[in-house]
């Protein structure tokens, strides 16, 4: 066998799709450009993990001589979804409470009954990381069936040193038991801890001083994200926690102007943060800081629905602006139960004004840039990872389109069939 030959059967084809997204294009559909950068009639050929090239079938078959072939059926083959922010690793779901919701109990009167966050921290406390660890691999599979091939997990149930730590071992564990690749965050700072009720800067010196230095240590974070909100931690405690992480070589993160504004988003751009997430009360002023500052505004429509909210984060504005948007699930018990980020884009179509194209886009590239990762994850170009969904649509705009139904019929990861079908 030619040397050539042997070369073009190492290579795989996807080949009859009705369309290839690479999602290469800009975040926002301007100028006829589109973020999807969807094409029909064309192929990708993936070898050794990564992509080679997309070009018309014709073309790649004729390049490839020999090569194995996917065949696509017609549907529409996109980079794996990139889910930049969830809180994955937890206990037990909070459906209970749920359930008070729906029955018009506030959630301020939820959390005093013993509800909310803190249910989560005391139920994770009492739990082994072996649990976590094996409770947490259905959510994952779920997650892979879904489309997802990358997604980050923030700890934050644990708010105590070595609660905090567990989560982010069980983190790096569940990296090496199943095919999602996580990207570990830090979030001590998710609530101040029940015994530091009414001491919220003593909880503070404690993140600083023990649980920063201790993460750092074990090198199991990448991030270091603090929930900057009235009632939670204001911008005084949260710069100090971050600026700390910065020295830790943590890079932040920051859950910015959710429910209320409080400059969260201004403080993400002054830190250099690499993304402000939920955004629902942001600014006009906090819209243009993290547009000129290149911090990504991850938005998580999921939640609002979930919650029964009638107004949404400004998609349009902060596309308009010029900012780069990236959409996740913020799976997690309490707002946002679904690992699923198809319904997220859909959220954000129907509630947010924001295109299928831009959705697709937000879901994959804008997720990758909201981690930092800078191989080309989200994207079908040269060189990137060949992570692939293929979906059971003709188009970028069915996907968002067909509501809460499952539609992925193949997930691969750096080449090798992993989900789905």
């Amino acid at each position: 066998m030619s040397d050539r030959l042997a070369a073009a059967r190492a290579v795989t084809l996807f080949v009859e799709a009705a369309q290839v997204a690479a999602c290469t294009g800009p975040s926002r559909a301007s100028d006829g450009r589109d973020p999807a950068a969807a094409r029909a009639g064309a192929g990708v050929a993936v070898a050794a993990g990564v992509v080679l090239e997309v070009a018309p079938d014709a073309e790649l078959r004729a390049r490839y001589p020999g090569a194995a072939e996917v065949g696509c059926a017609g549907g529409l083959l996109t980079p794996g979804l990139v889910d930049s922010h969830t809180h994955a690793v937890f206990g037990r779901w909070r459906a209970d409470e749920y359930a008070l919701r729906c029955q018009g109990v506030p959630y301020m009167e939820i959390a005093r009954r013993g509800g909310g966050i803190l249910a989560s921290v005391r139920d994770l406390r009492a739990r082994s990381e072996d649990d976590l660890v094996e409770l947490t691999l259905p959510r994952l599979r779920e997650m892979l069936q879904a489309g997802t091939t990358t997604a980050e997990v923030k700890s934050g149930y644990g708010l105590a040193t070595e609660a905090e730590l567990k989560m982010l071992r069980a983190v790096r564990r569940l990296n090496e038991l199943q095919p999602v690749e996580l990207v570990p965050t830090f979030l001590g700072a998710h609530e101040v801890a029940p015994e530091f009720r009414g001491r919220a800067d003593d909880y503070v010196e404690l993140l600083v001083d023990e649980m920063l230095p201790a993460v750092a240590e074990q090198g199991i974070a990448r991030f270091c994200d603090v929930f900057m909100e009235p009632g939670v931690f204001d911008r005084r405690q949260s710069e100090r926690i971050l600026r700390a992480a910065l020295e830790h070589g943590l890079r932040p993160k920051l859950h910015a102007d959710e429910l209320e504004g409080s400059g969260g988003a201004e403080l993400a751009a002054e830190l250099g943060a690499v993304s402000a997430d939920h955004l629902g009360a942001v600014s006009e002023a906090g819209i243009e800081a993290i547009a000129r500052a290149g911090t990504v505004a991850t938005l998580l429509p999921a939640t609002l629905f979930f919650l029964g909210k009638k107004s949404y984060a400004p998609a349009r504005a902060l596309l308009d602006a010029g900012a780069t948007l990236a959409l996740a699930s913020d799976f997690n018990p309490g707002s946002s139960p679904t690992p699923n980020l198809v319904f997220a884009m859909t959220a954000a179509c129907s509630q947010m004004g924001v295109t299928p194209a831009e959705s697709l886009r937000a879901a994959t590239a804008g997720g990758a840039a909201a981690l930092a990762l800078g191989d080309g994850r989200g994207t079908l170009r040269a060189g990137a990872p060949a992570d692939l969904a293929l979906w059971r649509v003709q188009s970028v705009r069915e996907l968002p389109y067909r509501l809460a139904t499952p539609l992925c019929a193949g997930v691969w990861k750096r080449g090798v069939r992993v989900g789905a079908g």
